[in-house]
C-alpha cells in the first residue's frame, strides 16, 4: 500500500513539473512572438500615453531580434522577418547606451532622413512639419490644481497625425543641430516635446538601431492615476481611468 502511494506521489510531482514547464514555454512563446505588456513610468509621451498606463506591444510588427526574445536571451544576431517601422509609430526599444533599458517614443526619422527642430517646429528633410494649434492640454497635479499646456496636432509627411504638447518653443531641445539618420537606424522623439529624453540628445539616446526595436505599441489594457501602484487593488475603484481602457495607441 505504501509503495502505491509513493508511486502516486511521484506521478503527481511529475505532472506538476510538466504543467509548469508547458506554462513557462507558452509564456515564453507569447512574449517572444506575439505580445508583451509594458507600463508607462514617465510623462515623456503625454498626451498620447500617461504615467500609469499599461499597454500591449506587438512583437511581430517589425520582425524578431535578440531584443524581442523574452527575458532578453541572446539566441541570435540580426533581425528575422524584419520590417522597418513606419513614421509615426509608437514603439518600444532598448536604449542603445546599455541595450537593456526599455524606452517608448514615436518614430520620427527613418534611415536617410534629416531631422531638425527650429523654434519648436519639427523639420524633416528640410521641410517644416505641419502643426495645428488645438485646445490646451489640461492636467491636474498631486494637489488637484489644474495646469494648462499648449497642444497641437502634428501631421507627419506620410499623413500620420498625432497630438503633441509644448510648454514653450524656446526650450533646450526646441532648436537643434541638423541630424542625419544613419542606415538601419531611427530617430525617436516623445510627444511631450519639452520633457522627453530622446534622439535629440545624442549622449543619452541618439539614433536607435532598428535591431533595438522591441515592438509597436498597440492598445491600453489598464490605466491607473499617477501615484497609484498596480498592487494597490483597494485604490482601483477610485483611481482606475476607465475611459482609457482598451484604447488603441495612435
Amino acid at each position: 500500500m505504501a509503495l502505491v502511494e509513493k508511486k502516486k506521489d511521484a506521478g503527481s510531482i511529475g505532472e506538476t513539473l510538466k504543467t509548469v514547464f508547458y506554462a513557462v514555454l507558452i509564456a515564453f512563446g507569447v512574449r517572444t512572438f506575439a505580445y508583451e505588456p509594458f507600463n508607462i513610468p514617465s510623462g515623456s509621451m503625454i498626451p498620447t500615453l500617461l504615467i500609469g498606463d499599461y499597454l500591449f506591444v506587438s512583437k511581430f510588427s517589425y520582425g524578431y531580434s535578440k531584443h524581442t526574445v523574452a527575458f532578453g536571451l541572446p539566441l541570435f544576431e540580426g533581425r528575422v522577418l524584419g520590417k522597418t517601422p513606419e513614421r509615426g509609430d509608437v514603439a518600444v526599444f532598448k536604449l542603445p547606451r546599455d541595450n537593456k533599458t526599455d524606452y517608448i517614443k514615436r518614430v520620427i526619422g527613418l534611415p536617410g532622413d534629416t531631422v531638425q527642430m527650429i523654434g519648436g517646429v519639427l523639420h524633416i528633410n528640410g521641410k517644416a512639419v505641419q502643426r495645428d494649434r488645438i485646445e490646451d492640454y489640461v492636467a491636474k497635479d498631486s494637489l488637484g490644481r489644474e495646469t494648462r499646456v499648449a497642444q497641437y496636432i502634428e501631421t507627419l509627411p506620410n499623413g500620420k497625425k498625432h497630438r503633441i504638447i509644448e510648454e514653450t518653443d524656446h526650450g533646450a531641445l526646441d532648436d537643434t543641430p541638423l541630424y542625419k539618420v544613419p542606415e538601419n537606424h531611427l530617430f525617436m522623439m516623445g510627444d511631450n516635446r519639452d520633457n522627453s529624453l530622446d534622439s535629440r540628445v545624442p549622449s543619452m539616446v541618439g539614433y536607435v538601431p532598428v535591431e533595438n526595436v522591441v515592438g509597436r505599441a498597440e492598445f491600453l489594457f489598464f490605466s491607473l492615476e499617477d501615484g497609484t501602484r498596480f498592487f494597490e487593488v483597494w485604490r482601483w475603484p477610485f483611481d482606475l481611468r476607465f475611459s482609457r481602457l482598451f484604447n488603441g495607441v495612435n
